[in-house]
């Protein structure tokens, strides 16, 4: 009877790990079941969803019950694997967000975030983005505070995903590290401060930024001085500098 006893709570025990399994997100996590409660502090009778998943459910646009239901407690959301693009703006109602995982959605270059300063990762890999700017200056506009950030698999971050070379690979890093001076993490490799210094050097932000200028001059200007850069950096890789990535 004994035996049976211990079987029994075996199996429970058991059910119980698979309803809470967790998958990694770096050193974060995401319950396989869409929520995770987690006891609010001095009342374990009360619980609050901190981490909601809603991967591979075919959504392109956030459902109205989920926002009402779970806007002011969630920090980290995985919405990955679904058909995001440009109809982002209900991100703004998670006041409290702190990661948000967009990975294989239709997010493209001309996709605006809203203002999200507290958001420290971002994760959007594998999505349609195919040239830097303008969309690096206007996910800056929008999330200035980023710590981790990951691009992996689009065609604007070139790596050995998509065939780049390690001049492009090196120029597009520390082009987006110019932007994001507080990132300690980029796509699988952890930012140096290095590559801030080299960051700083190569892209000088212009004060053109702090101007109401017409976005068609802005535009030309930041091609014009993203090609220079181009070209030098590829002048110093190939005089022997060396970049550590």
């Amino acid at each position: 009877m004994s035996g049976t006893n211990d079987e029994i709570k075996y199996s429970l025990e058991i059910d119980e790990i698979e309803e809470y399994a967790m998958t990694c997100l770096g050193t974060l996590v995401f319950a396989d079941k869409h929520s995770r409660q987690s006891s609010i502090a001095g009342d374990s009778s009360k619980k609050q969803v901190d981490s909601l998943s809603l991967a591979f459910e075919d959504l392109f646009t956030m459902p109205y019950n989920i926002i009402q239901d779970y806007s002011l407690t969630i920090q980290h959301l995985d919405i990955s694997n679904n058909m995001f693009s440009r109809n982002l703006q209900f991100l703004s109602e998670f006041d409290n967000l702190k990661s948000v995982n967009l990975d294989h959605n239709k997010i493209d270059d001309v996709t605006v975030f809203p203002n999200m300063p507290n958001l420290e990762l971002l994760w959007l890999n594998h999505n349609c983005i195919k040239n830097l700017y303008p969309f690096i200056k206007n996910l800056h506009r929008s999330i200035p505070n980023l710590k981790y950030l990951c691009l992996m698999g689009n065609e604007a971050a070139p790596s050995y995903l998509n065939g780049g070379d390690f001049c492009d690979y090196i120029r597009y890093r520390l082009y987006v590290l110019s932007w994001f001076p507080h990132l300690v993490h980029l796509d699988d490799r952890i930012v140096t401060e290095q590559q801030l210094l080299q960051a700083r050097k190569l892209f000088k932000q212009s004060l053109l930024e702090d101007f109401a200028m017409p976005e068609c001059i802005k535009d030309l200007h930041n091609k014009i001085i993203y090609s220079k850069s181009s070209v030098s950096d590829r002048q110093r890789i190939s005089d022997g500098t060396n970049l550590i990535v």
